[in-house]
């Protein structure tokens, strides 16, 4: 009996592909408050799947990702002839997080926000959370994050805020001070393409509510306003990072696109735009060096309400609370970490950073960039308080010391590292 050449190159096919090894079965084990179906569901590695190296790398690199995961490895057993089971080991983290976020400097006031959250409600790392803020006036916010709520690639995010500060608002080589609210809706699709590449997309109602408090005023420049607008919100997120405990290296470039309508022609439409470019490299056994460079860009309308914000608890610490505004930046953080005491569970790590920044004027130009009146560079240290089975257990001191015009220090608290 003779077979056509189709007929043979699929036998030859066939024979070759059922002598590749394959897996039986993906089981999950140390996994006490996530859910096995939740961490199969979006391992890409599955029963009767061809057993590969690199794919079960990918799929625990992913677990490590998860705020409900600690550490991650992964082991392989015979099962059957030419068949294999793998299995998923878990270190979990616990999930239920109290965070707090304090700062203050020699010009401002105390300011704080603390807040509840969980991060792996129902097992299935859905995110749940709220914060109390106090700066001046009260503030809370609710939000709810859950990545892999339809399929192992798409999810769904919903945030509500009512959000009231004191305001500095800048024009004519003057200040004023303004009661500014801000109430808000927003709805995001979240899609993962791949391990290292995410967007997220959607839009946010919103509310501006700003009344004049004290300070100097203009015919140009209204006691008071309330605007309606709406925000279309693109993010995408390159992530290459690796993480090993409170070691991380490898780059994230996250990009985020926002174009804004408003109700009130003394506040016009206008687009902006920042990427944050991030870089960890470890130095050694116990070191991490951090940087984060921050460009951003916006319609360059000259108003005092201007979107980029100077601000202690954003980009450089110490500087104080919204000190001024402008119409483009740029931002580097960097610092270098050590692990001065790594236990079981605790480690204590200390820091020195140097944050940098400069801004463009509303309606100014890029030569801004190099006013010296625009330009603030605070150094400073600090030092974190980590646990290692709690997720983001890590509790922040920085001291910053501006060396540039008009300059400040100051303390800023706070849950989570600065970047």
């Amino acid at each position: 009996m003779r077979f056509g050449p189709s007929l043979l190159l699929f036998f030859l096919f066939a024979w070759g592909f059922a002598q590749q090894p394959t897996v039986a079965d993906v089981k999950v084990q140390g996994n006490k408050r996530t859910k096995a179906s939740f961490i199969k569901k979006i391992a890409k590695v599955r029963p009767g799947t061809i057993l590969d190296s690199m794919a079960m790398e990918a799929d625990i690199a992913r677990l490590k990702r998860l705020p409900s995961v600690s550490h991650a490895y992964f082991q392989v057993f015979p099962a059957q002839e030419n068949t294999y089971n793998v299995f998923y080991n878990i270190e979990e983290n616990f999930t239920l997080i109290p965070f707090a976020n304090v700062y203050t400097s020699t010009n401002d006031d105390f300011a704080f926000r603390i807040g509840l959250q969980e991060f792996n409600l129902l097992g299935r790392n859905i995110t749940l959370g709220g914060f109390y803020q106090r700066d001046v006036f009260n503030s809370f916010g609710l939000n709810i994050r859950a990545p892999y709520l339809f399929t192992n690639t798409l999810g769904l995010a919903v945030n509500y805020q009512d959000l009231t500060t004191q305001e500095p608002v800048f024009f004519e080589n003057a200040t004023a001070d303004y009661k500014y609210n801000n109430t808000s809706f927003e709805v995001l699709g979240l899609y993962e393409f791949n391990l290292k590449n995410r967007i997220e997309l959607g839009i946010n109602f919103f509310t501006e509510d700003y009344e004049f408090l004290f300070g100097a005023t203009s015919p140009d420049v209204p006691l008071e306003l309330v605007v309606d607008k709406l925000l279309y919100k693109l993010i995408y997120e390159y992530n290459g990072i690796k993480y090993y405990y409170q070691y991380l290296s490898g780059f994230k470039s996250t990009l985020n696109l926002q174009y804004v309508t408003s109700s009130d022609v003394r506040l016009p439409e206008f687009l902006i735009g920042f990427n944050d470019f991030v870089y960890f490299n470890r130095v050694g056994k116990r070191g991490n060096w951090a940087s984060r460079l921050r460009l951003g860009v916006a319609s360059n309308i000259d108003s005092p309400f201007a979107p980029f914000a100077v601000d202690n608890n954003l980009n450089i610490r110490g500087v104080g609370n919204t000190i001024d505004r402008g119409t483009a930046a740029i931002v580097l953080n960097t610092e270098y970490r050590h692990t001065l005491i790594d236990k079981d569970w605790f480690v204590l790590q200390g820091n020195v950073f140097i944050d940098g920044g400069s801004w463009r004027n509303p309606g100014g130009d890029f030569g801004d960039f190099g006013d010296d009146e625009n330009l603030r560079i605070y150094p400073g240290f600090g030092i974190r308080f980590i646990h290692k089975r709690i997720f983001n257990a890590i509790f922040r001191v920085d001291y910053g010391h501006g060396i540039t015009q008009e300059a400040a220090k100051g303390i800023v608290f706070g849950i989570g590292q600065y970047f």
